[in-house]
């Protein structure tokens, strides 16, 4: 039996319900509902309990896809400066490079272990409610919600709008209002994009991911055909650097802020076909790929861009492609604009799973848990979403809002691994398909740690301001959460407001299969 809190909280998302699985193959209706004698009819709701759940649509290459899109954004083309600059060292900047993607890789298993022992969608959210408890999981939710999850969606819109106009406005930087105007015509077309269709988002990924993917590799190409006619200059005195403990630390982080979104494919878990199987095989598949494309990049730019000019250019990729691809360098910032326009897509979808499955738990608005009819597509969720940003563009320091959160991010990161290791010790009989040797966790933990500390001791103030943001959704949950005997009037509300979107926008309350268990 489930144990659960006020309010309809299950703690028991780990545990799968026995339901019957189709034997269909080739099906038109999205969903299947179970008739009375067990047997299985077409139609456009799937009942399990007399609840309605999503069909698992996104196969192993839609997860790969979904990692290595959403890792592989604006980072490698302006990150590889941070990193360089703080080290001095192009040896050293190269050893960062396969360390971070080293770390990233074993945070990635140690999530494989924590989505295959509790198959919800929510990524953090979900496994910290577990772990830890609803007013943890509601605070993680919070600072998703209110900033984290707007922020990174509008920063890379911004950064997409940014190099898309910088074709037209070679000789000077593009308008401010035009990159915004831009990057709100970016949110809006992959919001309605994701609204009509979770396979043509999925397309979407897949190609602008093999897209980016192709122009890493000509990066590369070019980078190995000049180490091989002898003009790389770079390579003088590899070792020669700053090695300071906060120098590394810094160094780190800009690289790790290449590799994030490594845990994005948590966020859908629900959705991914066979996810004991699918889950961990998307995460070898795609981790190795980004960190040896990383790696090879970066051996590419110092092929071709001298130490002095990595340190002036704010994005490496442009001065590259200037010096590499002559009358084609135009081609450099379009190939950095469709990568983030896949990763602004990438963030959307799992922006709006997350947001449902906290309205599955009771801890957002229910209208966030309606999902389309026969799309399957959560459109309340991706409009709020939408609006979000787009109120964020009109925000004139976006930056120091995710400067603010950084350390926060980081620490949630840190909290689900933990929250996995005391899951082993208070829940020791949760089905583990995957189990990662405990100094896999441990060393995790601790690297992160110092990572968030390190950046603090410098500038205290953002990690501050983030937590007190953080610690002041406590009375919204024990006003709009804890609190049972709330006025007619909320009901009434939120009542009006789900049917309100549910004429409007053709949806139904979507419920997740693992809390549909009694």
């Amino acid at each position: 039996m489930p144990e659960r809190y006020g309010d309809k909280v299950t703690t028991s998302l780990a545990e799968l319900p026995k339901t019957k699985t189709s034997a269909i193959g080739d099906h038109k209706s999205p969903l299947f509902e179970l008739n009375g004698d067990n047997s299985l009819t077409k139609t456009d709701a799937v009942k399990v309990d007399d609840k309605i759940v999503l069909k698992r649509k996104l196969t192993l290459m839609n997860g790969v896809a979904i990692i290595v899109g959403t890792i592989i954004g604006s980072g490698i083309f302006i990150a590889p400066t941070g990193v360089f600059f703080y080290t001095g060292s192009v040896g050293s900047s190269l050893l960062i490079w396969a360390t971070c993607g080293l770390l990233s890789t074993v945070g990635a298993l140690c999530y494989a272990e924590l989505g295959t022992s509790i198959t919800r969608s929510g990524g953090d959210y979900a496994y910290l409610l577990i772990a830890f408890g609803p007013l943890v999981g509601f605070l993680r939710l919070w600072i998703a919600l209110l900033i984290i999850r707007p922020t990174t969606q509008t920063i890379v819109a911004l950064t997409f709008a940014q190099y898309a106009a910088k074709p037209f406005f070679e000789e000077c930087e593009p308008p401010e209002n035009a990159v915004k105007l831009l990057a709100a015509c970016c949110l809006c077309f992959l919001t309605a994009v994701n609204c009509l269709s979770v396979k043509w988002s999925m397309k979407v990924q897949d190609v602008f991911t093999a897209g980016k993917i192709l122009a890493l590799i000509l990066i590369i190409i070019a980078g190995i055909y000049q180490m091989i006619i002898g003009e790389a200059n770079s390579f003088d005195k590899l070792w020669e650097g700053n090695y300071s403990v906060a120098n590394i630390g810094f160094a780190f982080y800009s690289g790790l802020f290449a590799f994030g979104g490594w845990n994005y494919l948590n966020f859908v878990t629900e959705e991914l076909q066979d996810p004991y199987r699918n889950l961990p095989r998307a995460i070898w598949i795609a981790m190795p790929v980004v960190t040896g494309i990383y790696v090879l990049v970066n051996l590419a730019y110092f092929a071709v861009v001298t130490k002095t000019e990595m340190l002036s250019s704010l994005a490496v990729a442009v001065t590259f492609g200037n010096r590499m691809f002559g009358s084609f360098a135009f081609m450099v910032p379009i190939f950095v604009a469709l990568s983030t326009f896949g990763g602004v897509n990438g963030v959307l979808f799992t922006s709006a799973r997350l947001f449902a499955t906290g309205a599955q738990e009771g801890h957002l608005p229910k209208f966030f848990q309606l999902f389309h009819i026969e799309q399957q597509t959560p459109i309340p969720a991706l409009i709020f979403s939408c609006i979000m940003s787009l109120v964020m563009l009109l925000t004139a320091d976006v930056y120091k809002l995710i400067n603010y959160f950084s350390c926060v991010l980081w620490l949630s990161v840190v909290a689900s691994v933990a929250g996995m290791l005391w899951l082993r010790k208070t829940k020791p009989n949760i089905p583990r398909p995957i189990r990662v040797h405990t100094a896999l966790p441990v060393m995790f933990i601790i690297c992160c740690i110092v990572l968030v500390l390190m950046p603090s001791l410098s500038e205290p103030l953002n990690l501050v301001i983030g937590l007190t943001i953080t610690l002041a959704g406590i009375p919204f949950y024990y006003v709009c959460i804890a609190w049972r005997n709330k006025p007619r009037c909320y009901g009434h509300l939120s009542e009006k407001l789900v049917n309100l979107c549910r004429a409007l926008f053709n949806t139904t309350i979507i419920e997740s299969i693992e809390s549909s268990t009694d």
